[in-house]
């Protein structure tokens, strides 16, 4: 039997992998018909010599190939003795990180003859429900504003997300989560705050963007850092503006530019927003502030609060 899963989120990957390597150990007692091929392990003939090997207490052997779609050897053999493969009694457990071709014969393999499952990157409602359903497993629950909070800080990174999620429920331990908790132990993910202060430059609310520059400066955020981070979101609009102007669609532009799904909208939205020019002058700007502090020649809250005056 072959189970096959896979995805871009390698956490709830990684959890899956877990679950079931740890229900097989617990009802087999045995770690000695367990084995994990990866990396420098993921040999063919290895695997082949275990799979044909008699298991050490007559039961099924459990094994484990990680990522083998990125080891062109092994993926040209597998498919030449798929055949042989599926008549295995044993159990194939193969786990694969990232976005797959779906056009990939040994995608197509294992679709038709495996049990799958796909773990893609959480958005939106699904994201929301996954969280608070992790809150849940600890007796704990979660305040509606306090779970948007938490998101708004974190995004789509599940594991950050059970970092954090970790993190208050060992503060908290009983009751409803609140939106003072995550306000005070959860430190925003720089980059989604970045979003909301360009939008805020966009819609000329320069308060409401130096409040977001502040709340960073205040929680102890190196400007440089800040700054750096300024400059990577405008490159980056910068490249998706370019690519596409060359004719390339959404989806290629994404792809070639590895950009997380729960970015994608807020990207393409912001892109649209600026000409090719005025993104050019931002980014010449921040670069000019940025040498400005590098040289002692302005300081560095000085510089954040010019870059805000002059977009």
């Amino acid at each position: 039997m072959i189970i096959f899963i896979f995805g871009s989120d390698s956490f709830r990957l990684y959890s899956k992998l877990k679950e079931i390597t740890n229900y097989y150990q617990n009802l087999h007692k045995t770690k000695a018909d367990l084995v994990i091929f990866e990396k420098e392990n993921l040999d063919f003939q290895k695997f082949k010599d275990f799979l044909n090997s008699s298991p050490l207490f007559k039961e099924k052997k459990l094994i484990v190939l990680k990522n083998i779609f990125s080891n062109k050897e092994f993926k040209e053999k597998f498919l030449k003795e798929k055949e042989e493969i599926l008549r295995s009694k044993n159990i194939i457990l193969i786990s694969q990180e990232g976005e797959i071709e779906k056009k990939d014969p040994l995608f197509s393999f294992l679709i038709k003859n495996s049990k799958w499952q796909e773990f893609q990157k959480l958005e939106g409602e699904k994201l929301k429900n996954w969280a608070r359903k992790e809150i849940l497993k600890y007796n704990l629950d979660i305040e509606p504003k306090a779970l948007k909070k938490l998101l708004e800080f974190v995004g789509d990174d599940t594991w950050r997300l059970a970092q954090e999620i970790q993190k208050l429920v060992n503060f908290k331990k009983k009751g409803k989560i609140e939106i003072r908790d995550v306000e005070e132990l959860v430190e925003p993910n720089i980059e989604i705050q970045i979003f909301k202060t360009i939008d805020a430059l966009i819609e000329k609310k320069k308060d409401l963007a130096l409040n977001f520059i502040n709340l960073h400066l205040k929680k102890g955020t190196n400007p440089l850092y800040l700054l750096g981070a300024l400059i990577a979101h405008f490159r980056l609009l910068l490249s998706v503006k370019d690519l596409v102007e060359k004719g390339n669609s959404w989806f290629l532009t994404f792809k070639e530019l590895n950009i997380s799904p729960f970015l994608r909208k807020k990207i393409w939205i912001q892109a649209q927003k600026f000409d090719s020019q005025k993104l050019k002058k931002i980014y010449q700007k921040l670069l000019k502030i940025d040498l400005g502090i590098k040289t002692g020649q302005l300081e560095p809250q000085t510089g954040l609060e010019l870059l805000v005056a002059e977009i």
